[in-house]
């Protein structure tokens, strides 16, 4: 049997005047990514042979920030309505192909129902319903005694007894595209906005005797659309409340599925554990028995095997090694590098530095622009001065380093091997292998010193 052909056309031109804002609607966020590139997800689910993408208002941020290899991009400088959208798209479309149509702004369809639809579309047009208990502002849809649909009137041009009916239209749906071409060259403005329906097609459909299948769904927020912010908020906890389902069925241990944050795409192992009110961001990597403290935030990073984050903790664009300890209110910044069984403590910080293999920075340090070899042990308050006012330069300490308590290391400089700093030192010089380095002013105590005090009046 022929393998059916797809070809997916997005609507994307809508300028989205409820949501005030000056960036284009379908770019909003929704779990991180723009609500357009949810729905190119979904098309590109159906395997098509291309998707052509309808844009107008706000054009160009929407091409910057959407891309894809199979995205055909084409430009609705008027919106004239969704019938004069897919028009724009029809000479483009193979006249043997599955014509798929999805919205730019309804970002939680399925891949699975797409399925459906296509299939269906194969014996006519095929398209997606919903009933709703407040129907108001939607489309209707009408069927006649034998529950074949016959018609998609709009609200605005529906009669009384029509407005009652709870079935509503979604929009989406799916035809061949030899007949939507025909149907649509058919299409007048003739109705309260002056606009061209594609809902209209459906008329035609079963005037010319073609089979017009409704699919009727029963999660009203698959076909949900976006043209608010509070809807946009409502669609985010229903996105949330998804995402933290899918993961807890993939064996991951969320102790609130209510708390989790996923904002963007993230892949997490089964018999990973995440505390409350974690937030994962970007592209984000958690292998198995991994433990994710409380109020932290991870983003675009690689977790290796039993991480544990104790809570507060900030992991940035960085790669942890299994067995890594971070936390607790740890800061690991861009470009961190934490080979396997690396310790990093409380209020430490690191950026752009290597820490490697079972070193420990357990207090209270700022380590930048260094690279850290094996077994080295950073004293609290230790210091990489890595900036001179001009330029970054780099720390080097060798493996084995035990580096004391408050030092300022300042760059460039080099601790080699098994070396020794003491504490409170000020080191500006490399410092060779096994050896005790240290700067320090010798201690004495000055007699009859007294401090300035406060002259205390008399009443």
């Amino acid at each position: 049997m022929e393998q059916q052909k797809i070809e997916v056309a997005i609507l994307a031109a809508g300028r989205g005047t409820r949501m005030r804002s000056t960036l284009p609607k379908v770019l909003h966020p929704l779990g991180g990514l723009p609500l357009l590139a949810h729905v190119i997800a979904a098309a590109e689910s159906t395997s098509p042979q291309a998707i052509h993408l309808v844009y107008g208002h706000g054009g160009d941020q929407v091409k910057e920030a959407i891309h894809g290899t199979t995205l055909h991009w084409v430009e609705q400088l008027e919106q004239r309505g969704t019938g004069d959208a897919v028009a724009k798209v029809l000479p483009a479309v193979d006249d043997e192909a599955t014509l798929l149509i999805l919205y730019g702004d309804v970002p939680l369809i399925q891949p699975k129902t797409l399925e459906k639809l296509i299939h269906c579309a194969e014996q006519g047009l095929a398209l997606l319903t919903v009933k709703l208990e407040e129907p108001r502002g939607y489309g209707r849809i009408v069927r006649n005694d034998e529950g074949d649909v016959v018609a998609i009137v709009e609200e605005r041009d529906a009669t009384a007894a029509q407005r009652e009916i709870s079935e509503i239209n979604s929009g989406i749906m799916a035809l061949p595209a030899a007949l939507a071409r025909r149907w649509i060259s058919q299409l007048t403005p003739n109705n309260a906005q002056g606009e061209y329906y594609l809902t209209d097609i459906i008329a035609l459909a079963v005037g010319d005797g073609v089979e017009v299948n409704g699919i009727c769904i029963g999660d009203s927020d698959e076909v949900a659309g976006v043209n608010s912010r509070v809807q946009l908020a409502q669609l985010e906890r229903v996105y949330q409340q998804r995402t933290a389902h899918a993961l807890m069925e993939q064996g991951v241990t969320l102790r609130d599925p209510t708390r989790l944050e996923v904002r963007g795409r993230v892949e997490i192992s089964p018999d990973v554990t995440i505390d409350c009110n974690v937030i994962l961001e970007g592209e984000v990597t958690i292998a198995s028995h991994c433990v994710i403290g409380a109020n932290s935030i991870i983003r675009n990073s690689d977790l290796g095997q039993g991480v544990v984050v104790e809570p507060m903790s900030i992991i940035d664009d960085a790669q942890i090694a299994a067995g890594c300890l971070i936390g607790p209110f740890a800061r690991i910044r861009p470009g961190t590098v934490l080979a396997t069984g690396a310790k990093v403590g409380n209020f430490v910080e690191i950026k752009k530095s290597r820490v490697g293999v079972g070193s420990k920075v357990n207090h209270l340090s700022y380590i930048g622009d260094t690279e850290m070899g094996d077994g080295v042990n950073v004293g609290a308050g230790t210091i990489t001065c890595n900036y001179d006012g001009a330029a970054k330069h780099k720390t080097v300490i060798g493996d084995g380093a035990f580096i004391g308590s408050d030092t300022q290391l300042v760059a460039p400089v080099t601790v080699g091997a098994n070396a020794t700093i003491g504490a409170g030192s000020t080191i500006t010089q490399d410092t060779p292998d096994d050896t005790l380095t240290l700067s320090r002013s010798p201690q004495k105590s000055i007699q009859g010193w007294r401090r300035a005090t406060k002259e205390v009046k008399k009443e």
